[in-house]
């Protein structure tokens, strides 16, 4: 029982969400709507920023500006790259010391978009200044906001809501236009590798490794004993010569006495 009334409301709410639509198709046909759309002259802008690398770490990315400020540039992605020496760096090639140049242009085009509907029918009601309903072509009715100092055209002839009668035939153009500013963003980011290392100056001198020299060999230590070839015979000759002298003078001077 609760099923066959499930399926009943089921298939009625589906009947009718088709009908809805079948009229929404068929009362936009009978608008018709035309859009254009006109340009002004373009406005170009540009802007460049330079600074130089500070510090890389993954996709993160450091850089001191001109004007002595640093900004922090987070997850900066894999696609984005550098120009340098007619080579396309990643966010990894970057090496604190190179410089970078930014250049956004944009360029801004204002636009006038202009709507155009326009609605045929034969007046079925109208509750003047606000609304009216028309039987389209189609047969179908449809009602339509009258906007202010909307005009009517009736046989040619032109007339406000206060003019329109049950059963006139009439058209009506409703004509909008905004206007619009249109942006183009252009990047272009470059770089350039640090200067090389200064030279050292002329005069300044040049140290020249040299090899050290060789050491000198030690002196060979001398001898704690005479050598085998050494006496004692010729000290105790000279002692005994000496000894001898001495006994004959004395011998000498006891005779003299």
């Amino acid at each position: 029982m609760n099923s066959t009334t499930g399926t009943t409301r089921v298939w009625v709410g589906f009947s009718v969400a088709v009908m809805c639509f079948a009229l929404a198709v068929s009362m936009s046909a009978q608008v018709k709507t035309e859009t254009s759309t006109s340009s002004g002259q373009a406005v170009q802008k540009v802007t460049v920023e330079r600074g130089e690398v500070v510090y890389v770490s993954g996709n993160d990315l450091m850089v001191k500006m001109e004007d002595g400020s640093l900004r922090d540039f987070h997850n900066v992605p894999e696609s984005t790259r550098v120009t340098v020496g007619g080579q396309q760096l990643g966010i990894h090639d970057l090496k604190p010391g190179m410089k970078l140049e930014r250049t956004l242009t944009v360029i801004t085009t204002p636009q006038t978009v202009t709507t155009v509907m326009s609605v045929t029918g034969k007046v079925w009601h109208v509750s003047p200044p606000n609304s009216v309903i028309l039987t389209l072509e189609d047969g179908t009715n449809q009602s339509f906001k009258i906007p202010k100092g909307q005009k009517f055209m009736v046989d040619g002839q032109q007339t406000d809501a206060f003019g329109l009668k049950k059963g006139m035939r009439v058209s009506a153009t409703k004509i909008v236009e905004e206007p619009v500013v249109v942006a183009e963003h252009r990047r272009q980011l470059t770089g350039s590798m640090p200067p090389p290392p200064p030279a050292p100056p002329a005069d300044e001198p040049v140290l020249i490794a040299a090899a050290a020299p060789a050491p000198l060999p030690a002196p060979a230590a001398s001898p704690s004993e005479l050598p085998k070839t050494g006496s004692l015979l010729p000290l105790i000759g000279l002692v005994g010569s000496f000894c001898l002298v001495c006994a004959t003078g004395l011998r000498v001077i006891r005779k003299s006495a």
